[in-house]
C-alpha cells in the first residue's frame, strides 16, 4: 500500500514530519516498508543566477557563463540553447552527484576553458524527460536548496511516498483514509470529515441490474448510476501525479478515477461504457467454459460457480476481480455506468486464485471491505466524475441490500489494564475507540462496519493497546510464588534429557534433529508402520507414519553423509518416539549411531573399526550421567533389528530395560542404504529409577579401609554358552560382597575336547564391616561354583 504525504494530508490535518508518521505507522501495526523522498536526492543542488553568458571562443554552441552561486561568482561552461544572461538556474557544484546522467560533477576544462560545475536540466535531475534546455526558475534566492524551492513552489515534485505492509486482518488500512484514521487516533493530527456528496438525479437509469437467487450469498448488494454526456480525456495533473507517485500509469480519467477511489477510500469500482452494454446487467454464476477478454488483454476461461456480470451479449466482467475489454471505456466514451458492489471475500479469493489474476480490486475484496460504504462510495466517485468530465447522473440502481454487520462487545476497562499491563485511564480507552469509529453505548462498543477483524472483547483490548503503544510497556519481574530460592523449573525427565545431550556431545557425537514423521517402510523395519501410527493427512509419502524409534532417522542421516564422502559417522538424537497417536503412546528416548573407524589412518595403525564395546562404553557413560544404578545386568533378547549375537539389553531386572546397545542387523542396514557394519544404542531415560534422596547435594562417599580379595575361577562349558551368562551367575552368588566379575581368559580345544571351552573369571570381594575370614571366602567361592554350574551346565576346571 503506497501513498504520498500530501495525499495523506487531504484526510489528516497534521504538522507531523515524515519520520514521525513512519514511526507511528510501524508502531500501530502498519509497518513501513520504505520511504521514497525525492527531496533528498535534490537537496545538494542549489539555485544560481547567470550574470553573463559569452560565446566560447572555440565552440559556436557553448557559452562561458559567470554565475552567482552559494560559493560566489563561478565560471560554468554550458551548451544549452537557453543559457543566457539574467535567468535563475539550478546549479550542480563540483562533488555533487547527478542522478539523471549517473555522474559526479568535477572541475574540468572544456575546449581549454575551466568549468566549475553544471547548470542542470529536468531530465538530469530525473524530474521529467525534458532536456531541450536547462531549468529556468521564475525566481529564487541564490544559494537556496533546490529541494526547498520545490517544496515551496511545486510540492508535488518532492512529495514523499510512503509504502506500508498491510496484514490480512487490516483491510480497512488499504485506503488512505483508513491510514489517516489510525494516525488521528494516535494523536498525530485530526481526521478531516468526509462529507457525503449530494447527487442530483437527472433521470432514471436505462440500465437495470438483477442478482440471481443462488448468487446472493456472494453478492448481497450491487449499486450503480448511469452518467450521460461525459467528456473523457486525460486526468487532471493532481490526479496523474498521485497515481504516478504510487506506481500506477494514468490512462484516462474514467479509468484513473476508479484507481483513485480504490486507493483513497478503499472502495473498488468498475466503469462500464453504457453504450456497449446490451440490455440489463445480471449478476450470476458461470456455467463453465465461458470466455472473457479482460482489461489486461488476456483471455480467461471461467469455471462453473464463479461469479460474473453479464448482459445480453454474454459475460462482461469477472465479478470483484477484473472487468472486460468489450464494455471498457475509451476516449470516445460519452455514457458510463458506474458499478459499486459488495462481494464475498472467500468466493473472490477462490476465483482470483483459480484464474491467477492479481488486481487491486481482488486484493481488497478478498480481505473484506466496508459493505455499508458501498452506496456512499459510489456517490463519491460519481461526484468526482461530474466535477471533472461533466455529465448527468441517474438515480441509484440497486439490487440486494446492505449486509448486516451490526455487533457490539463489552469494554471492560479494568480488564484492559490487567491484560495490557499498562495503566490506561478508562476515559482514554473510550476516547481511543471513539476515534477509531466505534460507537460507545455505556460499556458496549458498537463495531464500525469497516472493521471486520474485530470479533470479540479481546479485539477491543488489542485496539486500545495498539493505539496506546506497546513500546510504553515497562518490564516488571514476575513475583515469586514463595520466598527464598525458587524451585527447579525443569522436571527430572527434562534434566535427564539435557544431561544425555551434553554427555553424548562430550563423547564426540554430533546431535541430529530429525522429523517425527518417517515413511512406512523405514518404520516397519523398527517395529512400527502400523495403522496406529499412520497420519491421516501426511505431508508426503515419505512422512506418513510417526517414528517408532530414533534409529531410522539417524541411519537415514548417516546414509546421506556416506553418500557425500563422510564415512566415519557419530550421530545421536534425543526426542520422543511413538507407539500410537494418543497422549500416552510416546516416550522419550536417546539414541546414537557409530559407523566407520575410531579415527583417521595414521602410521601407528591405532585406528580400527568401531565395535560393540565402543558403543557399550558410551552407553555406560551416558547412563551414569543420567543417574542410572552402577550395577546392571546385560541380557539378550533384543528386537529383530539388532544383530542376534552382538547386542545386549541393559536391565535392572527381567522387565526393567534401561536401554539396548549393539550391532545393527545387516538386513536393516541394506534396506536403508547404509554401508556397515554399524553399532548403535537406544536408551529409555524414563525407566531409570528416581533417586530416593531428592537433595541437590551428592551422596557421601562410601569408602572402606578393609582389604579386598580376588579369586580366580575357570569353568569348562559348552562352546555355545555365552560369557555373559557365566558372569551374571557369578555376580549373583553374593550381591553384598561381590564388587566385580571380569572375564580374563578363554581357551578352546586341546584337552577339553570338541564342543567345549574354558572361561576364566576374576571375582573381586569387597568387605564393608570386617576383614573376611578364610571360611567366609571359601563359602562365597562354593556359592559361585554352584551358581555357575546351575546356570551354564559347566564344571569347575581342575
Amino acid at each position: 500500500m503506497k501513498f504520498t504525504l500530501s495525499w495523506l494530508k487531504t484526510h489528516l490535518e497534521t504538522t507531523a514530519s515524515v519520520d514521525e508518521i513512519a514511526y507511528a505507522l510501524t508502531d500501530l501495526g502498519l509497518e513501513v516498508e520504505g520511504i521514497e523522498n525525492p527531496a533528498e536526492k535534490l537537496r545538494p543542488f542549489t539555485i544560481g543566477y547567470v550574470e553573463s553568458a559569452e560565446k566560447h571562443p572555440d565552440a559556436d554552441k557553448l557559452r562561458v557563463c559567470q554565475v552567482q552561486t552559494k560559493d560566489g561568482l563561478t565560471q560554468i561552461i554550458c551548451g544549452a540553447p537557453n543559457a543566457r544572461q539574467g535567468i535563475t538556474v539550478v546549479i550542480a557544484s563540483p562533488g555533487v552527484y547527478v542522478p539523471g546522467i549517473d555522474t559526479t560533477i568535477g572541475v574540468g576544462k572544456i575546449r581549454g576553458i575551466e568549468s566549475f560545475g553544471m547548470m542542470a536540466s529536468e531530465r538530469e535531475l530525473e524530474l521529467s524527460e525534458e532536456h531541450d534546455g536547462i531549468i529556468e526558475l521564475p525566481e529564487g534566492d541564490v544559494g537556496q536548496s533546490f529541494a526547498d524551492w520545490l517544496a515551496q513552489h511545486e510540492p508535488a515534485r518532492v512529495d514523499p511516498v510512503i509504502e506500508i505492509a498491510i496484514t490480512p486482518n487490516r483491510a480497512d488500512a488499504l485506503g488512505v483514509r483508513g491510514v489517516a484514521r489510525d494516525l488521528a487516533a494516535r494523536g498525530l493530527g485530526t481526521l478531516k470529515p468526509l462529507t457525503k456528496p449530494e447527487i442530483v438525479a437527472a433521470a432514471s437509469s436505462d440500465i437495470s441490474v438483477t442478482i440471481d437467487e443462488n448468487t446472493l450469498d456472494g453478492c448481497p448488494l450491487f449499486c450503480g448510476r448511469l452518467i450521460k454526456g461525459v467528456t473523457n480525456g486525460p486526468s487532471p495533473d493532481w490526479l496523474q501525479a498521485r497515481l504516478r507517485a504510487i506506481g500506477l500509469r494514468p490512462i484516462s480519467f474514467l479509468v484513473d478515477v476508479t484507481n483513485f477511489v480504490t486507493y483513497d477510500l478503499n472502495r473498488p469500482l468498475h466503469v462500464f461504457d453504457a453504450d456497449k452494454v446490451q440490455g440489463a446487467l445480471r449478476v450470476h454464476r458461470a456455467k463453465g467454459s465461458e470466455e472473457i477478454v479482460a482489461l489486461d488483454d488476456k483471455t480467461y476461461t471461467l469455471s462453473e460457480g464463479q461469479m460474473v456480470i453479464s448482459d445480453n451479449a454474454g459475460v462482461q466482467s469477472i465479478a470483484g476481480v477484473m472487468g472486460g475489454v468489450a464494455t471498457g471505456c475509451t476516449d470516445e466514451t460519452v455514457n458510463v455506468f458506474v458499478e459499486s458492489a459488495y462481494w464475498d471475500p472467500i468466493q473472490i479469493a477462490y476465483t482470483g486464485r483459480a484464474l491467477r489474476i492479481n488486481s487491486d480490486a481482488r486484493y481488497r475484496f478478498e480481505r473484506g471491505i466496508d459493505p455499508a460504504f458501498t452506496p456512499e462510495g459510489l456517490d463519491h466517485a460519481v461526484a468526482l466524475i461530474q466535477s471533472v468530465v461533466g455529465g448527468d447522473a441517474s438515480a441509484v440502481v440497486q439490487a440486494g441490500s446492505v449486509p448486516h454487520t451490526d455487533r457490539a462487545y463489552k469494554l471492560d476497562t479494568d480488564r484492559v489494564v490487567s491484560l495490557v499491563g499498562m495503566d490506561i485511564a478508562a476515559e482514554t480507552q473510550r476516547a481511543t475507540l471513539t476515534a477509531l469509529g466505534f460507537i460507545l453505548d455505556g460499556d458496549m462498543a458498537h463495531v464500525p462496519s469497516w472493521r471486520g477483524d474485530v470479533q470479540g472483547e479481546a479485539d477491543l483490548v488489542e485496539e486500545v493497546a495498539r493505539i496506546a503503544s506497546l513500546t510504553k510497556l515497562v518490564g516488571v519481574p514476575m513475583p515469586r510464588a514463595q520466598p527464598g530460592v525458587p524451585k527447579p523449573v525443569l522436571t527430572p525427565g527434562q534434566v535427564r534429557m539435557t544431561t544425555a545431550r551434553r554427555t553424548a556431545a562430550a563423547l564426540g557425537y554430533n546431535e541430529c534433529v530429525t522429523y517425527s514423521f518417517i515413511d512406512q517402510v523405514a518404520a516397519s523395519l523398527f517395529g512400527g508402520g502400523t495403522d496406529a501410527t499412520r497420519l491421516e493427512n501426511p505431508i508426503s509419502s515419505e512422512m506418513s507414519h510417526l517414528r517408532p524409534g530414533l534409529l531410522p532417522g539417524l541411519l537415514q542421516a548417516a546414509a546421506r553423509n556416506q553418500a557425500r564422502g563422510f564415512a566415519d559417522v557419530a550421530l545421536f538424537e534425543a526426542g520422543d518416539t511413538f507407539t500410537g497417536g494418543e497422549p500416552g503412546d510416546q516416550q522419550p528416548c536417546v539414541a546414537g549411531v557409530l559407523i566407520g573407524r575410531t579415527g583417521p589412518k595414521d602410521v601407528h595403525g591405532a585406528a580400527r573399526t568401531v565395535d560393540v564395546f565402543d558403543v557399550k562404553a558410551d552407553v555406560e557413560a551416558i547412563l551414569a550421567a543420567m543417574g542410572a544404578p552402577a550395577k546392571v545386568q546385560i541380557m539378550r533378547g533384543g528386537d529383530g533389528w539388532w544383530h542376534p549375537g552382538r547386542h545386549g539389553q541393559i536391565c535392572l531386572g527381567p522387565k526393567k530395560i534401561l536401554g539396548v546397545f549393539g550391532e545393527l542387523h545387516p538386513k536393516v542396514l541394506k534396506a536403508l542404504d547404509v554401508k556397515g557394519p554399524a553399532v548403535a544404542f537406544t536408551l529409555f531415560p524414563a525407566q531409570i529409577p528416581l533417586p530416593r534422596n531428592k537433595s541437590n547435594t551428592r551422596d557421601a562417599l562410601v569408602a572402606t579401609d578393609l582389604q579386598a580379595v580376588e579369586r580366580d575361577f575357570a569353568f569348562v562349558v559348552d562352546t555355545n554358552v555365552e560369557a555373559l551368562t557365566l558372569v551374571n551367575a557369578a555376580a549373583g552368588a553374593d550381591k553384598a560382597l561381590i564388587a566385580d566379575v571380569r572375564v580374563f581368559d578363554e581357551f578352546i580345544g586341546g584337552s577339553l575336547g570338541t564342543g567345549k571351552k574354558s572361561l576364566a573369571i576374576t571375582v573381586r570381594l569387597q568387605p564393608m564391616d570386617a576383614t573376611l575370614t578364610e571360611a567366609q571366602i571359601e563359602g562365597v567361592a562354593k556359592a559361585i561354583v554352584t551358581k555357575v554350574e546351575k546356570a551354564t551346565g559347566g564344571t569347575l576346571r581342575g
